[in-house]
């Protein structure tokens, strides 16, 4: 055999192609489309996405290629050295629009009405590559539509069946509640059941969908896209800090869409980021500022409102104060939230408000291996986490790199939760026994051998009375075995806080409602749900002075508050985040603050000023951000809390629909299948043994407070442990000790 000559200027695994007269090398392998959009040559497409296997079903994409006598998908025709593709010439033309031709047969001539005009791929392709009159006189075809849920409608005549959306629930959701029934002309897209959809991603169905057949149900028949402006913004309900656009009319946030980053959130979104705007626009939504008086909720002008906080904050400076910080708030807030400490006097700062033991002094931190390098570990270890509603579009991550990379994944946790990946082991143990399974022999040998490891922790060990021990147990696993700590952060933007200084060097979190301050400053917290003891929390804050800047003037808030500043949430604001990551990402200002809310930065900074101290100089974000520079503080660890010996385990996960104020007011994400009620779930041998049946009312007890839960069994939940989801009010007395479960 005679030496081939090699061409010195294409890299190894690479071919030589001409599309359209122009010379590319693209790697082997790669579809006539993948190369052509690389080199910015458009090819029409519907059933093509790059995150979805390809299925070739619309034909959209045909091209001539040289030498070939029949026209091919340029989808799912790998490109060959010396290659020849046109996909303009006088037969491309023909073959595409031959195509759409047949796709629009039997699509309803409803575009004046359909929610996707205006941004809809059939429109733009047709505009191209239709013709202007029908030849089909035959008559259209009608498909009944399926209710699938509260956050996407259906309207599936203008279905074209080029199953995006069901690639993505079966290939990226995993869960496979979409797919093709019938065949040929009667092929309906659908779930068979009729069930609604339940993945927690399920809103990215209307991002592929090619046309309006899958639409937002939340936004639907709200607004025309060309009436709405983008800005850019972030996901603020979990660690991730997803890249997103707010869709704004107005002032009013009307739909969020993802913002493609492929180092955080690709090109997906998790549906609590996607419908949580809905609760901005809740009726108890703080919208002036507010003073007791006698008893007496009383609207007040901003100067009697920040004069009132000041005088507070005047008589109660020093150790009498204690500052609370939702762990979501930005990291311009959390800065002068640190000055505001800091001028008055006190060490008792704290945004942990999440955590039960601080006797570590942990505090959140980036993870030891970035998100997009997550997919290429080898083994990951999920130790005290439902991965799959704490951070969704981790789950998606995790589920990618087992699918193209074999990823080996293993789980420790008090519940077998439901995961859309196969699991390489699992333990289901109750939370105490989580350190001694992390020693087991066989999941530290199938962990040695890996060249990337990862072990992620999460709120159930975070959280928990023992988080203490649980956490240096992770440790010393790591340690043997070589696998890289990720513990999830609990807070949007804990891990910027950190770096801003929002800690004690006095009380913590947990100390200061212990041991009640005379007065408070609690920021952007609903106190009845956001503690992680509500208990201490009420009967620390009844007791003492509280100025609160809140979103929400909601009960819980006017039961112990003083005084309430209203400020903006993040869709309102511009402001920094900092992920999980230790990616400092900027969000803009979209939505129009509610009558006179203000940004939080300036309230601080004016009630700065009315106090007099310093660092509250600037006069703008600019000046603001200028000044902030990062502290190193190392909080004093306190005594680990004692847990009651009797009674069974309490796993308490956040409920994945109620996890702050503004999710707990979206209306749609309230009425999805997920959002489950209250209730306290365990295993059949365990109400067995308590004589208690499904359904049944019974009283809960533990060391934190009391509550009457229906029970419901699953076989899922760990021997000696019950589950319980926080975020709700039946649940919030409840702390994550031991429980007693009676008959109510």
């Amino acid at each position: 055999m005679s030496a081939q000559p090699v061409n010195p200027n294409v890299p190894p695994d690479h071919v030589t192609v001409e599309i359209d007269g122009q010379s590319l090398v693209v790697p082997k392998g790669s579809m006539i489309i993948q190369a052509a959009d690389k080199a910015g040559i458009p090819i029409p497409r519907f059933c093509y996405h790059e995150k979805l296997p390809i299925a070739a079903n619309c034909r959209m994409c045909l091209v001539d290629v040289e030498k070939s006598p029949k026209p091919a998908p340029a989808c799912a025709t790998p490109v060959m050295d010396g290659m020849k593709v046109a996909t303009r010439s006088e037969k491309a033309l023909k073959f595409q629009r031959s195509v759409m031709e047949f796709l629009l047969i039997n699509h309803p001539l409803d575009c004046p009405i359909c929610d996707q005009g205006g941004e809809c791929e059939l429109q733009d392709v047709s505009l191209g590559y239709g013709r202007s009159v029908s030849r089909f006189n035959e008559r259209k075809r009608v498909v009944p539509d399926e209710d699938i849920g509260p956050l996407v409608a259906t309207e599936m005549t203008r279905c074209i069946q080029c199953t995006r959306c069901v690639r993505f629930t079966a290939d990226v959701a995993g869960t496979y509640e979409l797919g093709g029934m019938y065949r040929g002309e009667n092929l309906q897209i659908g779930t068979y059941d009729g069930k609604p959809l339940t993945t927690e991603i399920s809103g990215n169905v209307i991002d592929v969908c090619p046309v309006g057949a899958l639409t937002n149900k939340v936004f639907q028949f709200r607004a025309r896209p060309w009436e709405l402006s983008a800005r850019e913004s972030l996901g603020y309900h979990d660690a991730m800090g997803s890249n997103l656009f707010l869709h704004v009319r107005r002032g009013e946030v009307l739909r969020t869409v993802p913002r493609d980053n492929e180092l955080v959130n690709e090109c997906w979104l998790s549906d609590r980021d996607r419908y949580s705007h809905q609760g901005l626009y809740s009726e108890d939504r703080a919208v002036k500022p507010l003073k007791k008086v006698n008893g007496e909720w009383v609207e007040v002008s901003w100067a009697e409102g920040l004069s009132a906080a000041a005088q507070i904050l005047k008589a109660q400076s020093g150790d009498n104060l204690g500052v609370l910080v939702h762990p979501a708030t930005s990291n311009e807030e959390g800065e002068l939230l640190a000055r505001l400490a800091s001028g008055l006097g006190t060490g008792n700062l704290d945004h942990r408000i999440f955590n039960r033991d601080f006797s570590d002094a942990a505090v959140a931190e980036p993870f030891a291996v970035s998100l997009a390098e997550i997919e290429q570990a080898d083994v990951v270890v999920i130790v005290g986490s439902n991965v799959r509603h704490e951070l969704p579009l981790l789950h998606a991550r995790l589920r990618k790199a087992q699918v193209a990379n074999g990823t080996k994944i293993h789980a420790v946790n008090p519940v077998d939760f439901d995961f859309t990946f196969k699991l390489a082991g699992k333990q289901v143990v109750a939370p105490s026994q989580i350190a001694s399974a992390l020693s087991d022999a066989a999941l530290r040998d199938a962990v040695k051998g890996a060249s990337r490891a990862v072990v992620i922790v999460g709120g159930l060990v975070e959280n928990h009375p023992q988080a203490a021990s649980l956490r240096a147990a992770v440790r010393d696993f790591a340690g043997a075995t070589g696998a890289a700590v990720c513990r999830i952060p609990q807070g949007a933007n804990a891990v910027g806080l950190v770096a801003q200084g929002v800690l004690p060097t006095a009380r913590d979190a947990g100390a200061m409602l212990a041991q009640p301050r005379s007065a408070y400053v609690i920021y952007g917290i609903e106190p009845g749900l956001d503690f992680a003891d509500a208990p201490a929390a009420r009967a620390a804050l009844h007791g003492a002075q509280v100025v609160a800047f809140s979103q929400f003037a909601c009960a819980s808030t006017r039961d112990v508050a003083d005084v309430i500043l209203p400020i903006g949430a993040l869709p309102e604001i511009e402001a920094t985040l900092t992920n999980l990551d230790g990616r400092v990402q900027k969000a803009k200002a979209g939505g129009k603050l509610p009558v006179e809310a203000r940004e939080g930065w300036r309230v601080l900074r004016a009630l700065g000023g009315e106090l007099a101290l310093a660092g509250f100089e600037f006069t703008d974000l600019t000046g603001l951000r200028a000044g902030m520079q990062a502290r190193s503080v190392t909080p004093s660890a306190s005594a680990q809390p004692a847990v009651a010996g009797e009674g069974l385990e309490v796993a308490a996960t956040a409920a994945i629909y109620r996890t702050d104020a503004v999710v707990r007011r979206a209306a749609a994400l309230q009425s999805h299948p997920l959002n489950l009620a209250p209730a306290v779930v365990m295993s059949p041998d365990a109400a067995a043994q308590l004589q208690v049946a499904e359904g049944q009312m019974v009283k809960v007890g533990t060391s934190a407070g009391k509550a009457t839960l229906p029970v419901v069994l699953d076989k899922r939940v760990a021997a000696g442990t019950v589950w319980i989801e926080s975020g709700h009010g039946a649940t919030a007395p409840l702390g994550a000790g031991r429980v007693t479960v009676v008959a109510a």
